[in-house]
């Protein structure tokens, strides 16, 4: 008797170790699914998102979600893949980056150089830059990398003279000669489309200009070359830059399929830098 009750109690606590050895076992994909199959992603919504949105359904063949959070300024998707509740970015250049970094004390890191947005200067009221008036009204975004892009343009097309022609992060202060005296008003870039019938010149980010569907190349007075290096970067963090699902992204956002995406779609607005 006493042995048959040794061998139900050996019995039942086999059974209870069996039950809990199946439960972690089928707990373990679940969790591993969570982390290793899905990536967010923070963007601007054109052209980022959409350029996303067509590598989308190539990365889920290949077992890779991607889940795509789209933001209308340039500081929360840095702040919040900072703080580690986005993975990776994607809607800035190297030198807002480096900027943000600067100013912020953040170490977030550039992966991939994926496309560049020519930044135009664009007017509801005049059609040329020859016809500015003096003392004309020019709208300009307010950070610094991209002030010092929008009066790189203007000084590139003898509009203003800086004091040294080739400093990307030049202000206001820069301002060696201002042959016409224009009254600069210094915006956040994403209300810059919204102004253009209220002052006499804006220069706008291609995003923000598609976005309110100005055509950059044709509605554009003044527009940066190709030879642009404001190259727009696929920006992670120093413990997911080798990541191999932020790799896999990488891989696919620099593929012929997107640049021939981008050429179709933007028209020369979108220039692909691979």
């Amino acid at each position: 008797m006493v042995a048959r009750r040794a061998f139900v109690a050996l019995s039942l606590a086999a059974t209870v170790l069996s039950l809990g050895a199946l439960a972690a076992c089928g707990q373990k994909p679940a969790a591993s699914s969570s982390t290793s199959d899905t990536l967010t992603v923070a963007a601007t919504a054109i052209p980022h998102a959409e350029v996303l949105e067509f590598i989308k359904p190539k990365l889920a063949e290949q077992g890779l979600k991607i889940e795509i959070k789209v933001f209308n300024d340039y500081v929360q998707p840095n702040t919040q893949v900072a703080e580690k509740r986005i993975d990776v970015s994607y809607f800035q250049t190297l030198p807002y980056l480096e900027t943000f970094n600067r100013d912020k004390g953040t170490n977030l890191i550039a992966i991939k150089g994926v496309h560049i947005e020519p930044i135009g200067a664009y007017s509801a009221r005049y059609k040329s830059i020859a016809e500015l008036p003096q003392g004309a009204t020019v709208a300009i975004p307010n950070d610094a990398s991209t002030e010092g892009r929008a009066l790189l343009l203007l000084s590139r097309n003898n509009v203003i003279t800086l004091k040294d022609p080739a400093n990307p992060l030049s202000s206001l202060k820069d301002i060696a000669a201002n042959p016409k005296g224009l009254k600069f008003k210094e915006l956040e870039g994403a209300t810059l489309p919204r102004v253009l019938n209220q002052v006499d010149l804006a220069i706008i980010n291609t995003n923000y200009a598609l976005d309110a569907k100005l055509n950059p190349s044709k509605d554009a007075l003044l527009i940066e070359d190709s030879k642009s290096p404001y190259v727009n970067y696929l920006v992670g963090r120093p413990d997911n830059k080798d990541d191999p699902r932020v790799q896999k992204l990488a891989a696919a956002l620099t593929t012929p399929e997107v640049a021939a995406f981008m050429a179709q779609k933007y028209q020369g607005a979108v220039v692909p830098a691979f």
